[in-house]
């Protein structure tokens, strides 16, 4: 179940910013591990090329590619690069992202349109260069990864209008693109991802939010979730493998959310 044997794979944000697994890095190991060849892209090439080392290791293929996924000259290249190696591509997910605090008084407009830039051209780009490629197919899977901040506002206590904004933004993005080419073999849909517990808390939510330390934060962020802890990035890889896989052939224009029950309590 849930194999992808011979399947081209592309995954931006595929390295992780410190130690341990972020969700681009679980993802593109756990879709090679279910046979998929994965062309994995990363602004930093040397965090791409520890994925793709992880993942030849266990026997599987990959190839890195440095890439900022907000440059369309980039992104053309790199999807380029990808097909000139493998011959297509089955499968985008759209992994990029980050937050930055602040309302719309004390949000500098320069941070407003890096975190549109971030978090929804990344994926527009992506679509823009891949789509053509899997409607030559008449085939394709792709999955785009939001947060609970584009469903409930207000998340961890924290006002960041911008993410919010772009991650209901790229809902819509995903729901409106998967009508698009329903009739054409390509599904889109999204991971709406929680408080999780991947590099970023300690590489740069410890600094973001002042916290005194990281273990202080750890524990806040665990007491958040209804379930009783935060999710990890295997926990959205998981999600993704399953929208990418024949499983969910029938599915296209939804969301599954991952967050450990948080959405709920707050419905």
């Amino acid at each position: 179940m849930l194999d992808l044997p011979e399947k081209i794979a592309v995954v931006s944000g595929a390295g992780s910013i410190g130690p341990g697994w972020g969700n681009g890095k679980a993802t593109a190991v756990l879709l090679a591990r279910q046979g998929a060849k994965i062309f994995a892209i990363d602004i930093n090439e040397s965090a791409a090329q520890e994925t793709c080392a992880l993942i030849e290791e266990e026997g599987g293929e990959c190839a890195a590619h440095r890439c900022d996924m907000t440059k369309a000259s980039e992104v053309e290249s790199a999807i380029k690069a990808c097909t000139q190696r493998y011959g297509g591509i089955d499968i985008l997910v759209n992994n990029v992202g980050g937050s930055a605090a602040g309302d719309p008084v004390s949000m500098s407009e320069e941070i407003w349109d890096a975190q549109v830039d971030l978090n929804l051209k990344t994926a527009f780009l992506g679509c823009k260069y891949v789509l053509p490629i899997m409607e030559r197919q008449q085939s394709g899977a792709i999955v785009n990864i939001s947060s609970i901040a584009g469903l409930r506002q207000h998340v961890a206590g924290r006002v960041n209008v911008a993410y919010s904004a772009t991650k209901a933004g790229l809902i819509a993005f995903s729901q409106s693109t998967a009508m698009k080419y329903v009739k054409k073999g390509i599904r889109c849909n999204t991971v709406v991802i929680g408080v999780m517990h991947t590099p970023l808390v300690e590489e740069r939510l410890v600094k973001q939010l002042g916290a005194t330390d990281a273990a202080s934060l750890i524990a806040q962020r665990h007491a958040q979730v209804p379930i009783g802890r935060m999710g990890d990035a295997w926990d959205a890889a998981h999600a993704v493998l399953f929208l990418v896989s024949e499983e969910a052939r029938y599915i296209t224009g939804t969301e599954i959310v991952v967050d450990g029950g948080i959405s709920a309590a707050r419905s």
